[in-house]
């Protein structure tokens, strides 16, 4: 069983109002969160275990910097080609108690990852992955979803293909903190790069997305290099606690700890539940989380 450790991050500053409201007025009923799903991008290179991060525009509650996700839609029901672990398998995985909502979930991370990286998760066959999604009518497609002009599953049968979906793995499971104006009920999952496939950002919406050696950015995060490469007006001057939620910093930790790709993603973990609460430290808000201490795959990386 692994043992835990409290750990403590700082609120973010666009949150402070909201946190001081809740401390201020009493513990109230929190909003209801959005079940969504995020999906950590992973490959081998020569330095380290590499993982894909992007800029995410708004104030989006899984982070200025952050995997690939979003929250769950309408159209994650549609009914559509399904390779893999069944949804009541993956329910008994995801620690939920309705398949449809594992179901979900699943897709959503899938259907996520394609829209904002192109990289898809799906094949004719459960033993095929289409290649080569870099072409403009990927792009064409992935504008098509974002615009809620083209439903994913559609994108999809068009051309034959159906979900794989034992190429995602469970991480674990987030909640945001209660005081929160926009909660999520996220689900994080992992996926290596598929070979032939390379990510990109969305031609109409997308700022920043790049491949980062998740070692070094643990070791760097003191530093505000991350943000300032980023270049935008919310990242520049910034250290990584204060782009990236604490789930993602905590996984870039995990990840930069294992002996690379395979070691992580074939770790045996059980999926937690991680319920940020707020918490008081030297006269300032931060947030405090349970976490286990066991690194996930090995031992720290150390590059070249």
């Amino acid at each position: 069983m692994d043992r835990l450790s409290t750990r403590l991050f700082p609120v973010h500053p666009d949150q402070r109002t909201a946190a001081l409201s809740w401390i201020e007025h009493g513990q109230r009923t929190p909003l209801k969160a959005r079940p969504a799903s995020s999906v950590v991008l992973l490959r081998d290179s020569a330095i380290g275990t590499e993982t894909y991060l992007s800029y995410r525009r708004g104030q989006s509650p899984l982070g200025v910097i952050g995997f690939p996700g979003g929250s769950i839609e309408e159209s994650d029901d549609d009914d559509l080609p399904w390779y893999g672990p069944t949804p009541a398998m993956w329910a008994k995985t995801l620690g939920v108690d309705d398949h449809r909502a594992a179901r979900r979930h699943v897709l959503c991370a899938i259907r996520e990852l394609f829209e904002e990286t192109g990289v898809l998760l799906a094949g004719p066959d459960a033993s095929s992955l289409v290649e080569g999604t870099q072409a403009k009518e990927w792009m064409k497609a992935r504008e098509a979803i974002n615009e809620g002009e083209c439903r994913f599953a559609d994108i999809l049968s068009r051309r034959g293909l159906g979900v794989r979906t034992d190429l995602i793995k469970p991480l674990s499971h987030w909640l945001t903190p209660d005081f929160a104006h926009r909660r999520f009920d996220t689900h994080y999952f992992a996926a290596a790069q598929p070979v032939n496939q390379e990510p990109s950002i969305l031609d109409s919406k997308g700022v920043w997305g790049q491949w980062r050696w998740a070692a070094q950015e643990i070791a760097d995060r003191d530093t505000t290099r991350l943000g300032d490469e980023v270049g935008q007006p919310n990242t520049v001057g910034h250290v990584l606690s204060e782009l990236a939620v604490p789930a993602v910093e905590i996984i870039l930790e995990k990840i930069g700890s294992s002996r690379g790709c395979i070691a992580y993603l074939s770790h045996k973990r059980p999926v937690k539940v991680y319920y940020p609460e707020l918490a008081e430290q030297d006269g300032d808000l931060m947030l405090k989380v349970e976490c286990p201490k066991l690194t996930e795959g090995g031992s720290v990386q150390r590059g070249r």
